[in-house]
């Protein structure tokens, strides 16, 4: 985000920011590569910092808004394990807020930790609510409200004060961004961090609304461009996307380029309200965001991801892809749903005890696709392997309709079809060890199934029964390991 970016190049003067400390390891990844969702549960609305060497993400816990009384921040020191901070801020804390608690966006100024939120989605100015400051003397709080009221308590310029964004420019100005009902705003945040400044001509709030704006400002600054980027489309539906503007000045005129990060059919839907991190001391950026599984139709049942984004050599955004990886090196399989066996995530890989067909599935649905794995058989006479273009999954041995490709201790590759039955479709002899990782690439082209074992073409088939579905792992009797999954 803007604060992260702004942070590394300021000037180290008494009550400005101090450059955040890099962590150990530059992570440089392509996604989140231990797999996205990257934290457990719904949450929404994500803002980033970098803090004494950790990351922070804040995000808005997505739930009803009756519900939506706090907030909880995670961090982490490689962007892989991440740690939980439940309750960073609560209503207990804010005398005049009571639902509807959004976005947190932090900064770090004066020794202090500041926490801009939205709560109690007020639609007129005769509401009590808006955009508040709270502070705390650690990035895990507890934060308290500063000022004992909303920081902007008014619609101004027709923009409901929500989705406030903190970016603090190279010469220590610190401006914030917010606005909601298709209008954006500006204002200046003066050095305190909890009252408004002016601008030159004697203004508080400068409209900046950009073409299709709808809501979560979010603001960075690269080689001298300022970024404005936006939410467009509906939060609870599946055309929720993400647009961005450049411009010369932090206060615009900023004109929409491209939309950049919208649902995909085979990953997720409802992707929006993004957050940017940049790694400090380096041009490796990344955007964080939140998306709803394909499967879920609960407007609240949001998660968090983050992909890399990256730039053309003219400054431009190219558009973010969002992949399919989980190499477990989290210790966890968030976004994996089971169907027989016992898993878990152990020494970076995904295990499963042996079962008569037990499968784990990700809420993807691919067409086409090459699909990577590793795939370790640990114990057992029977065979292990990939899932693909799978659906109506079920515990059974076959509960499922779509192919399968595996390893079998007799020394074999096969390819099948399930559909609560088995119909074998190839086999090819490939020697198989216990204990030994083996990789299986399956490439699926229209009617044209390929299976690759440790790089070799194996097996071609010609079938057409299952056309789009979902991937997963699957275990026939054996116990097994697998990792490095990855989906294109």
């Amino acid at each position: 985000m803007g604060v992260v970016s702004a942070m590394i190049a300021a000037v180290l003067t008494a009550g400005a920011l101090a450059a955040p400390a890099a962590p150990a390891a530059v992570p440089d990844f392509s996604t989140a590569e231990a797999g996205n969702p990257f934290v457990d549960g719904w949450y929404a609305d994500p803002d980033v910092a970098v803090y004494e060497g950790r990351y922070w993400v804040f995000p808005t816990s997505s739930r009803p808004y009756n519900e939506q009384t706090y907030l909880d921040a995670f961090s982490s020191t490689d962007l892989v394990h991440w740690t939980k901070h439940p309750n960073v801020l609560t209503v207990a804390n804010v005398s005049w807020a009571r639902r509807a608690v959004w976005a947190p966006a932090p900064v770090q100024r004066n020794g202090k930790y500041y926490l801009y939120f939205g709560a109690n989605d007020i639609q007129s100015n005769s509401e009590l609510g808006g955009i508040g400051v709270a502070v705390a003397d650690r990035p895990e709080g507890p934060y308290v409200d500063a000022i004992g009221a909303p920081l902007i308590g008014q619609f101004v310029n027709g923009a409901q004060p929500i989705d406030q964004d903190v970016f603090v420019d190279d010469d220590g100005q610190a401006y914030l961004y917010y606005g909601g009902w298709q209008h954006a705003n500006v204002v200046k945040l003066n050095s305190d961090m909890t009252s408004l400044g002016r601008f030159a001509d004697g203004s508080t709030y400068k409209e900046i609304t950009p073409a299709n704006y709808t809501e979560g400002s979010q603001v960075f600054k690269r080689n001298g461009k300022y970024y404005l980027m936006w939410s467009e489309g509906y939060w609870g539906g599946s055309d929720y996307s993400v647009s961005y503007a450049m411009a010369d000045s932090p206060t615009g005129p900023f004109t929409k380029i491209a939309k950049i990060l919208t649902q995909d059919s085979e990953v997720a839907k409802g992707s929006g309200h993004n957050a940017v991190l940049n790694v400090p001391g380096t041009d490796i950026w990344y955007i964080v965001y939140h998306r709803r599984p394909l499967s879920e139709t609960d407007a609240n049942h949001r998660q968090l991801a983050y992909d890399r984004m990256s730039f053309n050599a003219d400054g431009t955004i190219r558009p973010v892809t969002m992949k399919v990886r989980d190499n477990f090196e989290d210790g966890n399989a968030y976004g994996w749903k089971a169907y027989g066996s016992t898993w878990s995530a152990t020494d970076g890989t995904y295990r499963a005890t042996a079962s008569p067909g037990g499968k784990s599935l990700q809420d993807t649905n691919f067409a086409t696709l090459t699909y990577d794995a590793d795939v370790t058989i640990t114990a057992g006479t029977g065979d292990a392997g990939v899932i693909f273009r799978a659906t109506q999954p079920a515990t059974g041995t076959d509960a499922y309709r779509g192919y399968y490709a595996g390893l079998t201790t007799t020394g074999r590759v096969i390819l099948g079809k399930a559909d609560n039955n088995w119909r074998q479709l190839a086999t090819a002899a490939f020697p198989v060890t216990r204990g030994t990782r083996y990789h299986l690439r399956i490439e699926a082209t229209g009617t044209t199934i390929k299976v690759y074992a440790d790089s070799t073409l194996k097996l071609t088939v010609t079938d057409s029964t299952f056309t789009t579905g979902a991937t997963g792992v699957r275990v026939f009797n054996t116990a097994a390991a697998f990792d490095n999954i990855a989906i294109d």
